[in-house]
């Protein structure tokens, strides 16, 4: 069997500059994405919103376990994320340099 190498998959919340509006993804390059949905050219949610400052990020090996646990964030009520960004990342700092 060939091995193919290590995966890294991410899923990532982001929030606006007042941590008012926050938006969930999956990713296999979260630089890159991060970058995009700063200096997005279109009329995407992220950019109407200005919704590209890293607040949470899970780490994965497996596409498949990262797609279903972003939609299982995805479907939380907006306090269950809070928690589960208050418990990654209490004071809700912007983490992009880590990936910049």
């Amino acid at each position: 069997m060939k091995t193919i190498g290590n995966h890294n998959y991410y899923v990532y919340i982001l929030t606006n500059i007042n941590k008012t509006v926050i938006y969930t993804g999956v990713t296999n390059d979260l630089t890159r994405r991060i970058y995009e949905h700063k200096n997005a050219n279109n009329f995407s949610f992220t950019k109407k919103y200005k919704v590209y400052f890293l607040i949470y990020y899970e780490w994965f090996q497996d596409i498949n376990e990262a797609i279903k646990r972003e939609k299982q964030i995805k479907g939380w009520t907006r306090a269950k994320k809070n928690n589960l960004i208050d418990d990654f990342n209490p004071n809700w700092l912007f983490l992009n340099n880590e990936f910049e």
